[in-house]
């Protein structure tokens, strides 16, 4: 049973990372075994690679004992058991679940099932082995169609547009209950804005399974000349240029963000709430532009319909994060845009190595 101190040294600290194989996951396992942190992943491999654990390892140095892997579903207790059997967890962060906003509208049952009844079962083991520090995966999508823009932690949670948004504004009161009740429990619910970028190596990225469902991969793939266009999803909202406006950080800023949670939880106890973004709304167009910019080419687009559940404007006031965590995101629209354009140049099939 492990109840050590988040304030201990991080060499004899483990942070389990659910989701770890995956996009923010594996950016954020660079940086606390950077950071000196032991990192155990859980990961199914449903929307990520093994590959990626490897480049993990690489780009870290870390050695199996620093970084250890098990392939299991967060709905799998046993193989959960094993996990917290066989490693003194201290605190997890929590990023595995489904996250296709469109696919959620399709397949609301797979939805909830994946992202609430997996982070129960985690959270119930997680308890019974005496974890009780969450740093969790949340999004900015809890404010659903926003009251005040920049957006504030003070902003109502709205009904979320899809079930994606509503598997996390659930979660975050789940959890928020659990502290209610058990003072021990320890909660970061950090809400995310729009992640891109890469790892400056270029060695991972975002590699979507199937077409991406966010827009800078999908960008990527076209110049990359995998898909012939972008669709723009809508140019008649109430915006400058008429296209969605949201607040796009890069991934690496984000995973920052995590290990800053971490400190902070080591300090502090209770359950809050803290977006993570950069302050700053860019348009679809705005980010076409930008990517045409690192591409050294134009990236041939259409305006299509807009998509259901889609808002027209979202960004972050991320001024709590700074006082709280002491953290701000750094790189700007361009690094963004370089770095995933590196990764996908170096990668255009992502982590498989021949066209699916």
């Amino acid at each position: 049973m492990s109840n050590k101190s988040l304030a201990l040294p991080h060499n004899e600290l483990t942070i389990l990372v659910t989701g770890g194989a995956g996009f923010i996951g594996s950016h954020t396992c660079i940086e606390l075994l950077g950071q000196n942190y032991n990192v155990v992943i859980v990961d199914d491999l449903s929307n990520s690679s093994k590959i990626a654990v490897e480049r993990i390892r690489e780009l870290s140095g870390a050695d199996e004992n620093q970084l250890v892997f098990y392939e299991c579903n967060i709905l799998d207790r046993e193989g959960l058991e094993t996990v917290f059997s066989k490693h003194a967890i201290d605190a997890i962060i929590h990023f595995a679940g489904f996250k296709a906003v469109g696919e959620s509208t399709q397949k609301p049952l797979e939805y909830y099932w994946n992202n609430v009844a997996g982070s129960l079962v985690l959270f119930d083991v997680a308890r019974n082995h005496g974890v009780k520090n969450v740093i969790f995966s949340s999004s900015a999508t809890v404010y659903g169609d926003p009251e005040m823009i920049p957006i504030t932690e003070e902003c109502p949670l709205h009904e979320a547009t899809n079930p994606y948004g509503e598997t996390k504004a659930m979660m975050e009161r789940i959890l928020t209950d659990f502290y209610r009740a058990d003072s021990e429990w320890n909660v970061v619910l950090l809400r995310y804005f729009n992640p891109i970028g890469a790892h400056e190596s270029g060695r991972i990225g975002e590699d979507p399974k199937d077409i991406p469902n966010n827009l800078l991969p999908y960008v990527a793939q076209v110049a990359v000349g995998k898909l012939e266009r972008i669709g723009v999803f809508g140019n008649d909202y109430p915006t400058k240029d008429g296209t969605g406006v949201r607040d796009y950080i890069h991934v690496v800023d984000l995973a920052t963000g995590h290990v800053a949670a971490i400190k902070y939880a080591a300090a502090h106890s209770g359950s809050i709430a803290i977006n993570l973004g950069t302050g700053v709304g860019y348009s679809v167009l705005d980010m076409i532009s930008a990517f045409s910019r690192a591409v050294g080419k134009e990236i041939p687009y259409t305006i299509d319909a807009r998509r259901p559940g889609d808002i027209a404007e979202c960004y972050a006031d991320p001024k709590l994060a700074y006082d709280l965590l002491g953290w701000k995101a750094v790189h700007t629209l361009d690094d963004m845009c370089a770095d995933s354009w590196r990764w996908q140049q170096q990668n255009p099939y992502g982590y498989s190595d021949k066209e699916a």
